[in-house]
């Protein structure tokens, strides 16, 4: 009976010891946002059209 005992302690510490293990750590990347000029010349194009519709539905 002291022998199985001894053995499931054994057995238990040695789990416990390799848990962790002796993998390398996993980093991920950094993200990274590019973020794009708007131009000028394109931040007219939408309200032009808008009003277009508008004028073409009141007449």
């Amino acid at each position: 009976m002291k022998k199985l005992a001894l053995a499931a302690v054994v057995s238990i510490a040695a789990t416990s010891a390799f848990a962790g293990g002796m993998e390398e750590p996993i980093v991920e990347m950094p993200v990274v946002v590019e973020e794009e000029a708007a131009t000028t010349g394109t931040g007219w194009v939408v309200p032009l059209l808008v009003i277009a519709v508008i004028a073409a539905a009141a007449s």
